[in-house]
């Protein structure tokens, strides 16, 4: 991270329909972090000589990216204190919040004073519930540093971690909705990431081209990525930062219309499009996105992206989508060199079964997140809810993603 600061940047503004949830800016821009310091100022009361800033960190980040945030912090002024955690899906546990907030306790913080949290998806979900539960409520800072979290985790207040239960691992099960104070997007930031890392990162991105259209907002975000991939995987800094602030104007304005994802017809759970598919193949540890064994398990973003091509074909199934759209949303994803098929799934029972489980279950029944094209002239670009499709339907979803 060698981008020297730069106050020219993007700012989307996300103002919750909420009276109890304030407005909060997300910056996105090249070299932004280097100002942490007063912009944290800026939105934190009481901020004062030797306040407590508590700064969570992904300890795979690059050192300059740690210490450009820690001494921004204290040339204004904060007492830092950071607890570094490896941000895996087996660490994003009520054990770990509980270690960071007997860390946060210990330094004697103050319901003003801020939460830091300095990496991806992962340690913004615990980060901000942390933030969340502490002394009911302190603000949390969000600077994500890889794509998936600067356009998706870092947006909306959604806090949560895992659980391990009697029947397995059950994915953000714990959580509450607790809204960032800032988000800084450093775009900087994603040039130290691996390129599978930023691959996944696209899938959520082709994800908000696919429903967009739905809020009347980028509506035409999918083929613009399709067509822009080449300047994406080149990390060209313009597209990025176009890519970026995009993608978070769909995510606020989702996020705006409805915070806690109670709109019956959709809403906010329309961002949850191929979730509940991946949810059932992220916690398969020895399924691989590729035919080498070793890249198992799948990330957040391939299991996105398999669970997108999933839901194209579970929506042809239904009738709800052409399948010249399911076949070409499997040629963007592969495009994005994202995986479209998978080896090694287990039977349509057991992925029914751990599909019964997810949170996003109303009622005691599935509800699905389908496209909504049906004929072969529509563009692509919206959604709607599905409650209680047939599993005949679901199936075919999956029957779509099983490898050769």
């Amino acid at each position: 991270m060698t981008a020297p600061e730069s106050r020219d940047h993007n700012v989307v503004t996300v103002a919750p329909q909420n009276p109890s949830a304030s407005a909060y800016d997300v910056r996105i821009g090249t070299g932004i972090l280097a100002n942490l310091g007063p912009d944290v100022c800026a939105v934190v009361k009481r901020c004062r000589r030797n306040q407590p800033a508590f700064l969570i960190v992904d300890d795979t980040l690059p050192d300059e990216i740690i210490s450009t945030a820690t001494l921004s912090l204290e040339a204004a002024g904060f007492a830092v204190t950071s607890a570094d955690i490896t941000a895996s899906e087996k660490n994003k546990t009520l054990e770990s919040a509980t270690r960071l907030l007997q860390q946060l306790a210990s330094t004697r913080a103050e319901r003003t004073d801020p939460v830091i949290a300095l990496g991806g998806g992962m340690v913004g979900d615990l980060g901000g519930f942390v933030a969340a539960t502490y002394k009911r409520g302190v603000p949390i800072i969000q600077c994500p540093t890889t794509l998936l979290a600067m356009v998706d985790a870092s947006v909306g207040g959604k806090t949560a971690v895992n659980l391990k239960t009697e029947t397995g691992l059950k994915k953000n099960i714990v959580g509450s909705f607790w809204q960032p104070a800032l988000v800084l997007a450093d775009i900087a930031a994603l040039s130290s990431l691996p390129v599978r890392t930023l691959r996944s990162g696209l899938a959520e991105c082709l994800k908000h081209g696919l429903l967009c259209a739905t809020f009347d907002i980028e509506n035409d975000l999918f083929g613009w990525l399709c067509a822009q991939l080449r300047a994406v995987f080149d990390q060209n800094r313009t597209a990025m930062q176009e890519l970026v602030t995009r993608n978070v104007r769909v995510k606020a304005t989702v996020v705006r219309t409805d915070p806690h994802e109670l709109d019956p017809a959709g809403g906010r759970a329309l961002l949850n499009l191929g979730h509940t598919f991946g949810h059932a193949i992220e916690p398969l540890v020895d399924i691989s996105p590729t035919v080498n064994p070793d890249d198992a398990p799948v990330q957040h973003g391939e299991a996105v992206a398999l669970g997108v091509v999933a839901a194209a074909y579970t929506s042809v199934a239904l009738g709800t989508m052409h399948a010249d759209h399911a076949e070409a949303i499997r040629v963007a994803f592969a495009k994005a060199k994202l995986p479209t098929r998978v080896n090694g799934l287990p039977s349509d029972d057991a992925l029914l079964e751990t599909m019964a489980h997810d949170k996003k279950m109303s009622g005691g029944t599935l509800r699905l997140i389908v496209l909504d094209a049906p004929n072969a002239t529509d563009e692509l670009g919206r959604c709607c809810v599905v409650n209680d499709p047939p599993r005949e339907a679901v199936v075919a979803g999956f029957d779509a993603i099983r490898g050769a």
